[in-house]
């Protein structure tokens, strides 16, 4: 006779602990879409920029406001004003990086 008592583990049919881990997983799926969705994704707005040069990268234009951006491919010359795609979170990032504005 022994003083532990032996007994047989009782493998579990309840899978409770499956859906808490599954809740969990879907939770970080979850938050991580609305990361990227309101976070990173850009919010790109039509604007006039006038071109200050051109480069291998495409033209650099400077918005009404003072930012830089790059247009990308573009037919104009440097001091032409043309309508171009900004990305609105990239002036809040560089406002944010320069609080002197």
């Amino acid at each position: 006779m022994s003083a532990i008592k032996y007994s047989k583990s009782k493998k579990s049919s309840n899978y409770k602990n499956h859906f808490i881990v599954a809740g969990i997983l879907a939770g970080v799926g979850l938050a991580l879409l609305v990361y990227l969705m309101f976070y990173v994704a850009p919010a790109e707005v039509l604007e006039t920029v006038k071109i200050v040069a051109i480069t291998s990268q495409g033209c650099i234009g400077e918005t009404l406001d003072g930012y830089a951006v790059n247009v990308g491919n573009c037919n104009a010359e440097p001091g032409d004003y043309i309508s171009a795609l900004v990305d609105q979170k990239l002036k809040e990032r560089a406002a944010l990086m320069n609080p002197t504005n």
